[in-house]
């Protein structure tokens, strides 16, 4: 099975190893997000909402390279600073979806990277 990298501009270029997304078959790999705006160093910070909200505009960005949306996602990581913060991210997070959620758990951890609050990885089926 042979794999295909999808990487765009819309989204924040990998700070590390890794690519935006990868496909291996009809799955769709999104490597994490963070709240870092496209084409520039600079991180969303103004308040957990809007931080939840440019991750999801990242991942929105790449799965539309791969000609995917959220409609094709399956399974989700969500990883959070505090678990405090969860009703909220939760809330942003269900506002891009229609029906049908992916599976998804959500944990805190003791960091994450630029020190963010929220990071997100999905993972996608393409028909």
């Amino acid at each position: 099975m042979s794999k295909e990298i999808f990487i765009t501009t819309d989204a924040p270029a990998p700070i590390g190893p890794y690519n935006q997304a990868v496909k291996a078959g009809n799955l769709l790999f999104l490597s994490g997000q963070i709240a870092l705006i496209p084409g520039t160093s600079e991180l969303v910070n103004s308040g957990i909402k809007e931080e939840t909200h440019q991750v999801m505009r990242n991942i929105k960005a790449i799965l539309y390279a791969a000609s995917a949306n959220f409609h094709h996602v399956v399974k989700t990581t969500i990883f959070l600073s505090d678990m405090s913060l969860f009703a909220e991210v939760n809330e942003v997070y269900g506002s891009y979806f229609e029906s049908d959620y992916p599976a998804r758990e959500t944990v805190a951890v003791k960091g994450l990277p630029k020190n963010v609050n929220v990071e997100i990885s999905m993972t996608a089926y393409l028909p």
